[in-house]
């Protein structure tokens, strides 16, 4: 006859013990509490080479900003010379700055894209 294998308790949070005024041990729970992942801006540089249009149009396609947007954030890393598109995780901010940087070889244009802790 097999033999029932005993249930398997529940995982309970870590217990931290502690004493009361009177000497009493007292255990408390504690939840564990995970942070938020930390976010990267995508920036775009400036150059003397990269024309206007391409810019708003790798903002637009890329960033999905529309016309007014684009065209702000254009004139701003002309003007600044870096200008932020967005900010996301590590894993997304990293695909988009190889989706620019691929968009741009294949135009030829020398367009720079970098990600900074935000």
């Amino acid at each position: 006859m097999p033999q029932d294998d005993p249930p398997i308790p529940p995982i309970q949070p870590p217990v931290t013990p502690r004493r009361d005024d009177a000497g009493a041990v007292v255990a408390e729970r504690k939840s564990a509490r995970t942070k938020p992942p930390r976010m990267y801006q995508v920036v775009l540089l400036n150059d003397d080479f990269t024309p206007m249009e391409f810019v708003v149009m790798v903002l637009q396609q890329y960033f999905r900003l529309d016309l007014e947007a684009a065209t702000l954030i254009m004139l701003k890393i002309h003007h600044e010379g870096r200008g932020v598109c967005g900010v996301f995780s590590k894993d997304v901010a990293a695909t988009k700055v190889e989706l620019v940087l691929a968009a741009a070889r294949r135009a030829g244009h020398p367009l720079q894209c970098i990600m900074e802790a935000a």
